[in-house]
């Protein structure tokens, strides 16, 4: 899906959060990669394959 140079970051990689966002719902709380990965507000997402990554919100400073 990704058209861009340098090509972003894979579904598979841990750094996918970092490809760009082709759909952007913020009323919904999701937004669409261009490696096909869904974000949730609540740092959630949804991986092509289906599966579910849980919600990585970093900690509070103390």
């Amino acid at each position: 899906m990704c058209t861009h140079t340098p090509k972003c970051p894979t579904a598979d990689s841990p750094d996918r959060e970092a490809a760009h966002t082709i759909a952007f719902h913020p009323e919904q709380g999701w937004s669409l990669l261009c490696n096909s990965v869904l974000v949730f507000e609540d740092t959630g997402e949804l991986l092509p394959d289906g599966q579910i990554i849980a919600p990585h919100r970093p900690l509070a400073a103390v």
